[in-house]
């Protein structure tokens, strides 16, 4: 049985300098506190290296880990990849390059025995609508129509009170 377990992901159009910045955050970690990380955070890469983590987990969990909660982050690798050049017209005739990059990735989880996770995640439950329920009318607020039309004239509030654009509505 190995102790590593690699996946990788070629071709991530994004720099790989950006990519890095992101990846080092998850170095070292158990794999749920990174898929915390990578969860919290806001930044392009994490969704891409959210889905790589995920990726690595499954191909230990085939090749029969016993137990993912020892499994951590070992080394985020991160290489630049083939560049797309584009050009950019500028003032008098001129042009300044414009490089699109690419980052090939490549994440190694390893297995520590000693090693206990603070916490799990657990993915929120899909809960079956009751019959004659839609999916569209479960969470829909309730339409101005519902309310009396009585409760608005006794309170109108201070803009409707003093900036009215009748008479008739003070």
């Amino acid at each position: 049985m190995p102790t590593q377990y690699t996946a990788k992901l070629s071709f991530l159009r994004q720099a790989p300098r950006k990519v890095r910045s992101v990846g080092d955050l998850i170095k070292g970690l158990p794999v749920n506190e990174a898929e915390a990380q990578l969860l919290a955070q806001t930044r392009r890469p994490s969704k891409a290296l959210l889905k790589l983590l995920r990726s690595a987990v499954a191909n230990a969990k085939n090749n029969k880990v016993h137990d993912v909660q020892h499994l951590f982050v070992s080394s985020v690798r991160v290489d630049g990849g083939p560049m797309l050049k584009r050009m950019l017209p500028r003032a008098r005739g001129s042009a300044s390059p414009i490089q699109k990059k690419m980052s090939h990735v490549t994440l190694v989880l390893g297995v520590n025995e000693n090693l206990k996770s603070r916490f799990t995640i657990v993915p929120p439950k899909k809960t079956k609508l009751p019959p004659g329920q839609d999916k569209r009318t479960k969470n829909k607020k309730p339409q101005a129509t519902d309310k009396p039309v009585t409760e608005s004239k006794q309170n109108p509030g201070f803009w409707r009170r003093n900036f009215g654009r009748k008479s008739g509505d003070k």
